[in-house]
C-alpha cells in the first residue's frame, strides 16, 4: 500500500522500526516486527504511515491494534501524524491437507450441535455473512441434507446452480458463494438416504463446486453425532469446528458428544457459541432468560474449550432468515447484527491462533 510518494529524512526510520517492535499481537504473541506484519513504511517529513498486515480481515482485535501502533510511533521524536493501513493474509493451518484439499479454499469451517433444534444453520449463515462483511472472501456449504435452510435463509429458494465444465457454479447472495442440497431437491421431497450416499453427495458438492479463492468455508453440519457427521468430519480437510448450543442442561449434554467427537478426529475445537442466550423485550427492554443462561461458559471451562459468544433470541432473527435476509445485514437493534459480528471475528481470531501458533 503506497501510503506516500516521497521521503525525508525528518524522523529517524530506524527509531519508527523500534517503536513498532514494542507493539505485541494480541492474539499470538510476538511484536508485530518480528512476525513480519509490518508493511510498506513510508515517512515524509513528521508523516509516518505503514500497513499492518493481518491474519484476517475478521480481525477482533484490529482496533487494538491500530491505537497501540499509532501511540507507539507518536513517540518518536518529530512524529506529527501516523496513518495505519490495513491488509490481510489468511494462512492455511500446518499439515491441513494431509487430507485432499479443496482448490483454492483455505479454511474450512464445521459449524456443528449436538442436537437439532439449536438454531445451528441461523448461526452458521449470519457467520458466514458478517466474515463476508469484513472484506473476507467466503463461501457456505449448506450440508445440512436432512433440513436445508440456506436457500430460504440467503433469499434463494427456486433457484439452482448452473454447470461449468462439468462442475457446479455456486450461487451468490450477500456475499457468500453458496450450495446447497436444498437447490437439488424440491422442498416437499423428503432426503431418504443411507449415510455412504450423503457422504459420496457432500463431497461433490465439496469438490466439484468451482469455489474460487476463497478464504473461509463455512460448512453447515446436519445435527448430532451419528455416522455422517464422523464420516464428513474424517472426510473434509477442517481448519475447526464450531459448536452452537443453547443454555439449558439439556442442549449442553449433548455439546459433550460433540466435543469428544472432534477430539477423536483430532480436529481443532474453535469454540462455543451460545445461541438464545437471552430475550430482550423490544418495548420495554426488560431482559428474560428463557432457557437460563451461561451454560456455554460453564461448558467452555469445563473443557478447555474457547467460547466464541453469545447471540440472543430475537423475533427479528427469525423473521430475517424467513424472507432472505439474514440479521446481520439489518440496522434495528433488535437484530442484534453486532452480536453476530463479534462472535465472527473471535472465530476468525480463533482461526488465525490455529494457523499461525
Amino acid at each position: 500500500m503506497n501510503l506516500f510518494s516521497r521521503r525525508s529524512s525528518g524522523v529517524s526510520e530506524e527509531l519508527v522500526w523500534q517503536a513498532l517492535s514494542t507493539v505485541q499481537e494480541p492474539e499470538l504473541g510476538g511484536d508485530l516486527v518480528s512476525r513480519k506484519m509490518i508493511k510498506d513504511l513510508k515517512i515524509e517529513g513528521g508523516r509516518v504511515g505503514f500497513t499492518v498486515e493481518l491474519t484476517t480481515p475478521a480481525c477482533p482485535l484490529k482496533d487494538q491494534i491500530e491505537n497501540e501502533t499509532r501511540a507507539a510511533v507518536m513517540k518518536v521524536a518529530g512524529v506529527q501524524e501516523v496513518v495505519v493501513g490495513f491488509s490481510a493474509n489468511v494462512k492455511q493451518r500446518p499439515g491441513l491437507f494431509d487430507k485432499a484439499g479443496i482448490p483454492g479454499v483455505t479454511h474450512v469451517i464445521a459449524v456443528a450441535s449436538g442436537k437439532g433444534g439449536v438454531g445451528k444453520s441461523t448461526v452458521a449463515t449470519n457467520l458466514a455473512v458478517a466474515l463476508a462483511q469484513d472484506g473476507a472472501r467466503v463461501g457456505l456449504l449448506d450440508a445440512d441434507v436432512y433440513g436445508p435452510s440456506a436457500p430460504i435463509m440467503l433469499g434463494l429458494k427456486g433457484k439452482q446452480p448452473m454447470v461449468q465444465d462439468g462442475k457446479m457454479v455456486p450461487l451468490e447472495a450477500h456475499g457468500l458463494k453458496v450450495i446447497s442440497i436444498g437447490f437439488m431437491v424440491p422442498e416437499s421431497q423428503a432426503l431418504i438416504f443411507r449415510g455412504p450416499i450423503i457422504s459420496s453427495m457432500l463431497r461433490q458438492f465439496l469438490y466439484d463446486t468451482l469455489w474460487g479463492d476463497l478464504d473461509y468455508l463455512v460448512v453447515d453440519l446436519p445435527p448430532g453425532t451419528g455416522d455422517i457427521q464422523l464420516t464428513l468430519a474424517q472426510a473434509i480437510p477442517l481448519s475447526g469446528s464450531v459448536i452452537v448450543t443453547t443454555p439449558q442442561d439439556v442442549a449442553l449434554a449433548d455439546v459433550t458428544r460433540g466435543i469428544e467427537m472432534f477430539k477423536k478426529l483430532s480436529v481443532p475445537i474453535l469454540g462455543l457459541i451460545e445461541n438464545m442466550s437471552f430475550f430482550r423485550c423490544p418495548h420495554c427492554g426488560e431482559r428474560s432468560e428463557i432457557f437460563s443462561h451461561g451454560g456455554a461458559v460453564k461448558a467452555s471451562k469445563q473443557f478447555d474449550v474457547p467460547f466464541l459468544g453469545e447471540i440472543p433470541l430475537s423475533l427479528a432473527i427469525r423473521e430475517g432468515g424467513d424472507v432472505g435476509e439474514p440479521a446481520v445485514t439489518k440496522t434495528q437493534p433488535e437484530a442484534f447484527a453486532e452480536s453476530f459480528r463479534d462472535v465472527a471475528r473471535n472465530l476468525a481470531g480463533r482461526v488465525s491462533v490455529e494457523a499461525y501458533a
